[in-house]
């Protein structure tokens, strides 16, 4: 299990925040990934046009997991709607 942050983008409209984050969490817990720490970090600009929105609600999530299980998790996180963008990174140390 390696440590990891995972940043995502979601829109500003609450519903389709709500969906997309329990979708999210649903998809985590089924891959086996530990949720260590949440920061809500708000809504901000965008720096540029995503999905025709130009703000999102940003969330980093650090979590334990395994390193095959961030390519299915690639593949999952592009079919939700719900998502602007998202992007993993490994945490050294």
């Amino acid at each position: 299990m390696r440590l990891y942050e995972l940043m995502v983008i979601f829109p500003l409209e609450e519903d389709q925040y709500q969906a997309g984050r329990e979708l999210l969490l649903s998809d985590l817990n089924a891959n086996g990934a530990g949720i260590e720490k949440t920061d809500e970090i708000g809504d901000r600009d965008l720096a540029y046009e995503v999905k025709k929105r130009r703000r999102g609600r940003y969330v980093l999530f650090t979590l334990k997991l395994d390193p095959a299980a961030v390519t299915a998790l690639d593949r999952i996180f592009k079919l939700n709607a719900n998502l602007l963008k998202y992007l993993f990174v490994r945490v050294e140390g």
